[in-house]
């Protein structure tokens, strides 16, 4: 018989000295880029808290992947020197894993927890005293039997993260009485700031033209901007070639990237909504059906960055294909057509 996973052990698998991204995580709030108003608020709440000499409030970041909340956590844990302790909504499976987690924290510790949108009812329940009084309500038994013991927690900070803020519940969200941050989408600037500090860290020389066509192309999303960071230093050693713009190109169209970052799956989506549907509009469970995906990961995975760069709209009758979409694909945009669907 296998043994029982631990909760955190096997979410912090990803956190081990040899995974690849840990590297590239920033340090310092001066080498982490972008986000300035919340790293001006965090940097006031963190300060108030070590002259109060009390842990900070509980902290939630909300947002797309891959713009850097476990990273704020990491240095908000660095900044007032207590250990971080990491885990996610669906690795706390029952009561007794958030016991286990919360009764192992010490004195200043902060616990992140991501994805926490999807942690289940009755383990909120349980969290709401823990946040709020630092206490644990355990119910022992069942029926008329059944008795409730309270542990005393010691003072920790909650930071969680979430994409899916709207499936947070209210009275969880309003827990969070150090703030709710939602992270923006980065510029090609700041993206470019990212990429030179991740191409020093990794010891490749590369050409300021071939970071900015990365920058590009990498939907406003640092982490992507390493990915296609380090896939193109892997083809730039393959073929002995430097780094620059030309060597992103050939790297990126071998991932179907395009110049604007669509991947064949967004223009597949794109290319639906305009030949099978007329550009719209149409609903996300018609979508799903006609490109085999689910549609939570059209409406979380895809959508976001094709609304961000105006390709599509929502409409309250479904989706719809813009004029600027119909011209990335080199199709016709006829405004008659459009009109007749909406």
């Amino acid at each position: 018989m296998s043994n029982p996973v631990d909760p955190v052990e096997n979410v912090i698998e990803h956190e081990r000295p040899d995974a690849l991204d840990k590297n590239l995580r920033p340090s310092t709030w001066e080498d982490y880029v972008g986000q300035e108003n919340i790293k001006e608020n965090l940097r006031i709440l963190l300060e108030a808290a070590k002259l109060r000499q009390q842990s900070p409030e509980h902290v939630l970041f909300h947002g797309p992947p891959g713009l850097g909340k476990t990273t704020l956590a990491h240095l908000i844990a660095r900044e007032i020197g207590g250990s971080l302790k990491i885990t996610s909504g669906p690795a706390i499976d029952k009561v007794g894993d958030l016991a286990s987690i919360l009764t192992n924290l010490n004195p200043g510790d902060i616990l992140f927890i991501d994805e926490i949108h999807r942690l289940n009812k009755t383990i909120e329940e349980v969290l709401y005293p823990a946040m709020e009084s630092r206490v644990l309500d355990i119910i022992i038994g069942k029926g008329p039997s059944a008795r409730t013991i309270q542990l005393d927690l010691p003072e920790f900070t909650l930071v969680a993260a979430t994409t899916r803020l709207s499936l947070l519940s209210a009275p969880l969200r309003s827990r969070f009485s150090g703030g709710v941050h939602r992270l923006l989408y980065y510029s090609n600037d700041e993206l470019e700031q990212v990429l030179s500090r991740s191409a020093r860290i990794l010891q490749i020389k590369a050409d300021d033209s071939g970071l900015r066509e990365i920058a590009k192309r990498s939907r406003s999303t640092p982490r992507t901007a390493n990915y296609f960071l380090k896939r193109a230093r892997d083809y730039a050693q393959v073929h002995e070639a430097t780094l620059d713009q030309n060597t992103v190109n050939k790297t990126l169209d071998l991932l179907e990237i395009d110049e604007v970052g669509l991947t064949s799956t967004d223009r597949r989506l794109l290319e639906t909504i305009i030949n099978n549907y007329g550009g719209g509009p149409v609903g996300v469970s018609t979508l799903s059906a006609a490109l085999s995906e689910e549609s939570g990961t059209i409406e979380d995975v895809y959508e976001p960055y094709l609304m961000q760069i105006g390709f599509i709209e929502r409409t309250p009758r479904g989706r719809v294909a813009t004029e600027r979409a119909y011209n990335h694909l080199g199709i016709s945009f006829s405004d008659s057509k459009q009109n007749s669907f909406l």
